[in-house]
């Protein structure tokens, strides 16, 4: 675990803490899952990438010198499938073209390629949605797993509350983490006003500029059924933020219904209404401002097999591919189309 007092204290302390805790990871732990790990967060980032490159590469030549002798003698192997599959994947497409994230704009649309991102095994986001609480299963994917311990970058009190942040195993935002509210109660993905409050207090209360949290409710793209959000830092605004927009001021029609709040007790009451009606929601939380997008269950017929997978991310604005086909391809009036289809 890195060395930081409070994760979101300063820039400079969480960017510093970031990278020192990847590589200090990558150094204590041999297996394929921490390697994963470090190499998608480094491939996110040229700085990081810079600096763990060499490590990675020669770890890279062990697993699969290590994974090829098992596999040869007939061995069971002892590291997840998951993550066998995935160093797999990695092992044929080669380290040496593998290729770092790349971004453009479309229009007013934020377009990265981030082909390890594809790579990423499917979990709860490709289950059929029945409503927006499922209760907590314990035998089930949860942030308390032991083997989870080793992914942690922060654990300790956070704007009053026992907090935990997680790297993100597969990022696709700067200084990516999963902020889990108290761990140990164990509870599922579903806000309450208790919580929907610390996370509006640690965005008004940071010492980050331009940190944000997202939140994907259950049948909008949450992968794990255990409170979390994920944390990020935007040094410009999403899509979604831009002024341009009719509902942060200005004239210009988002691609499907969004609301922003600027008081946490209003958002809330939305929050609730949608609870009430088990309406899927995304939300991005910035200082003193709330971005909400209600929006079709991920199985809903009107959405695209890819649009089934988009979260908060891409309801602000800002879609992740993984072919350099599809990301030179996208224009702006295909996206708007594709987030239109997810209006309720």
């Amino acid at each position: 675990m890195a060395s930081l007092t409070q994760p979101f204290a300063s820039t400079s302390a969480l960017e510093q803490g970031f990278a020192g805790g990847l590589a200090a990871m990558l150094d204590a732990h041999h297996g394929l899952g921490v390697y994963i790990l470090v190499l998608a967060n480094a491939a996110y980032d040229k700085t990081l990438w810079t600096q763990l490159a060499p490590a990675l590469a020669a770890r890279h030549v062990e697993l699969a010198a290590a994974l090829t002798e098992t596999l040869r003698r007939g061995q069971r192997l002892t590291e997840p499938d998951d993550d066998v599959l995935v160093f797999l994947k990695l092992n044929t497409v080669g380290l040496e073209h593998l290729g770092a994230m790349e971004s453009r704009r479309a229009g007013r649309w934020d377009v990265m390629f981030n082909p390890i991102r594809a790579l990423r095994p499917p979990r709860m986001s490709g289950q059929k949605f029945e409503a927006l609480l499922r209760p907590f299963d314990r035998a089930g994917f949860h942030f308390n797993k032991p083997f989870l311990a080793k992914e942690v970058l922060w654990e300790g009190d956070l704007a009053g509350k026992p907090a935990r942040l997680l790297y993100n195993k597969f990022p696709f935002a700067h200084l990516h983490g999963l902020l889990v509210p108290e761990p140990l109660r164990e509870m599922p993905q579903y806000l309450t006003p208790e919580l929907h409050g610390w996370a509006w207090e640690l965005c008004a209360q940071s010492g980050v500029p331009g940190l944000c949290l997202g939140y994907n409710s259950y049948g909008a793209g949450a992968s794990v059924n255990h409170l979390h959000f994920q944390s990020f830092v935007q040094a410009n605004p999403l899509p979604v933020q831009d002024a341009h927009f009719v509902h942060n001021g200005g004239a210009e029609p988002y691609a499907l219904p969004c609301q922003r709040f600027t008081k946490p007790v209003e958002a809330w009451l939305e929050l609730d209404r949608l609870h009430q009606q088990d309406t899927p929601y995304n939300l991005i939380y910035s200082k003193d401002c709330l971005h909400l997008v209600a929006r079709v269950p991920q199985d809903s017929d009107t959405l695209s097999a890819q649009g089934r997978g988009y979260g908060w991310s891409e309801m602000a604005g800002a879609v992740t591919l993984f072919s350099r086909e599809a990301y030179e391809g996208l224009g702006p009036t295909e996206f708007e189309t594709e987030l239109a289809a997810f209006a309720p």
